[in-house]
């Protein structure tokens, strides 16, 4: 599993603006209130920036947040520094650079969640399974497992082997999906266009030299060296500097103003599709016992239709006794 997030962090939350962040944090607090969890440590799996990790913490939980991105972490990071300056005591939010197929933890949980397709990016049904044997570890007696993934029908269908681009402000991008119905395996060949600080704008080197005091002068005097340079292209139109030495302020602006400049980065995103019936074999092997999964848009059972499913297992196999001796042998 591959770090796929390192210019896209930047932008991530910016670009993912239509989450219903909200919709799944009521969704996933409903089920484990149902079940009886309603304080203790709950840990999300691939949390990303924080968003629902933030949110589950301001739902009474104590949380901790564990990816593979050290990017999207340092977001996450930034976004807890901005919770923790609003609020009298410290945040009980604890965020770890780690990879899920690897993950360590102190002690157990009460539940641990992972939404927003994270599963998908473990590509290999071997690594999948350690996912779920270590969730299952880290349980409490009787804990919680949440999770989502996206289906073959996601891939096949909803997405396709198609090209989405979208034009914003600050950043642009370009989408393309290539789905191998073969080995399940979803490339998304993502093209960022980064908006470059102003800072950097001025610091440019098509620019730094055009305002220079008596530029103007020069160039109405006939000074053949600044009117060739490429900085200056637009400059020599005729009348253009009679007008600017006239004190036509506008023209001026408008010669002078670049465009705004933006950087481009690729990045490729590698996910599999996979089954229900796949996923509950692996959790059965795993130990975690599967309790009912729903259609992620309707809440209703899941269909051939379905592009993204919601799980919900339950640890098996350990007793508070057994979890106690544990502790006592490691202390």
């Amino acid at each position: 599993m591959d770090n796929s997030y390192s210019y896209f962090s930047f932008v991530y939350d910016k670009l993912m603006d239509n989450i219903p962040y909200d919709e799944w944090t009521e969704f996933i607090c409903s089920i484990l209130k149902k079940d009886g969890i309603n304080d203790g440590i709950i840990m999300e799996l691939g949390c990303g920036t924080g968003q629902m990790t933030e949110r589950l913490f301001k739902s009474g939980y104590d949380m901790i947040g564990i990816d593979n991105s050290a990017e999207m972490l340092d977001v996450a990071e930034e976004r807890l520094s901005m919770i923790q300056s609003e609020m009298e005591e410290m945040t009980s939010i604890l965020y770890l650079n780690q990879d899920m197929r690897e993950f360590e933890l102190y002690g157990t949980v009460r539940a641990i969640y992972s939404v927003c397709d994270s599963l998908n990016y473990i590509t290999k049904k071997d690594d999948l399974l350690k996912v779920f044997k270590l969730v299952n570890n880290y349980l409490d007696p009787q804990g919680l497992f949440i999770f989502d993934f996206h289906t073959e029908y996601y891939y096949k269908e909803t997405v396709g082997d198609n090209t989405i681009a979208e034009v914003r402000d600050e950043v642009s991008f370009i989408w393309e999906n290539r789905y191998n119905e073969a080995d399940k395996i979803n490339n998304l060949y993502l093209t960022l266009f980064l908006k470059v600080e102003d800072e950097k704008c001025a610091d440019d080197s098509r620019t730094e030299d055009c305002v220079k005091e008596g530029a103007f002068d020069s160039a109405v005097e006939g000074d053949e060296e600044y009117v060739d340079d490429s900085r200056t292209e637009d400059c020599v139109k005729e009348g253009a500097f009679d007008s600017a030495v006239e004190g036509d302020e506008e023209y001026v602006d408008e010669v002078f103003s670049e465009p705004p400049l933006y950087e481009r980065h690729d990045e490729v995103h590698v996910q599999r599709a996979y089954s229900l019936d796949e996923i509950r074999k692996m959790l059965d092997e795993a130990g975690l016992v599967f309790i009912e999964a729903y259609d992620a848009n309707t809440k209703d059972r899941p269909d051939d239709e379905s592009d993204r499913i919601i799980v919900v297992a339950r640890e098996n196999g350990k007793s508070w006794d057994d979890l106690e001796k544990f502790m006592n042998q490691e202390l």
